[in-house]
């Protein structure tokens, strides 16, 4: 998929949810707890962005993410994409994506096309996310945060937009079933929020 159908497709789509109009897709399930009818979401939410990065290679968009370390307090050794919480400094959910992607991977703002949000997504630990889409132009160098981000890689966007790679599953947890989607690639488990978001990404670029 090239940049300008994604440009115009991620566009279009903010266009429509900024109208009010409804949507029955998966995408808009919204978070953790639309799979799960039990697991309601937290009375008070916190705000938080992440970057949705697709890199403009010259054999096709990749997307990045990053796989935190095992010590950290939320979500550790998921896969996930660099983002964070929002700071009172903040202006905006793209300002608190850029930040923190330059704090966790070191990719800087002048290397990013911010080009539009998909829908919140609610994590059960609490967060509500924006996840912001932006278009990463390369060469770039980048320069992981050790205490937050054990690897970073790259994995191709049409994988991603391939239905056959979105797995509904479940699992026990703490004696309740759960289910979540997953993305096994090339050795990395994306699975829970970050799989979530792809599967939001994919119906929006698929135009579903």
């Amino acid at each position: 998929m090239d940049r300008s159908l994604i440009v115009s497709r991620i566009r279009a789509d903010e266009e429509r949810r900024a109208r009010g109009e409804a949507s029955d897709r998966p995408a808009a399930l919204g978070g953790d707890h639309a799979l799960n009818p039990s697991m309601r979401p937290h009375d008070k939410l916190i705000p938080a962005s992440v970057l949705v990065p697709l890199v403009d290679r010259p054999g096709g968009m990749t997307v990045l993410l990053t796989q935190r370390t095992d010590h950290l307090n939320d979500h550790a050794g998921q896969v996930s994409f660099p983002g964070g919480r929002e700071e009172p400094e903040d202006i905006s959910h793209e300002a608190t994506a850029l930040r923190e992607t330059e704090e966790e991977v070191g990719l800087t703002a002048d290397h990013i096309e911010i080009v539009g949000r998909l829908d919140y997504y609610i994590v059960r630990s609490g967060y509500r996310v924006a996840p912001v889409v932006g278009i990463v132009q390369p060469p770039f160098e980048l320069k992981a945060d050790p205490f937050e981000v054990a690897e970073v890689f790259e994995a191709p966007l049409s994988f991603f937009l391939d239905t056959a790679n979105h797995k509904l599953t479940t699992r026990m947890d703490n004696g309740v079933e759960r289910s979540f989607y997953e993305m096994p690639y090339n050795g990395f488990y994306i699975w829970g929020a970050t799989a979530g978001m792809l599967v939001n990404l994919s119906t929006v670029l698929n135009g579903s």
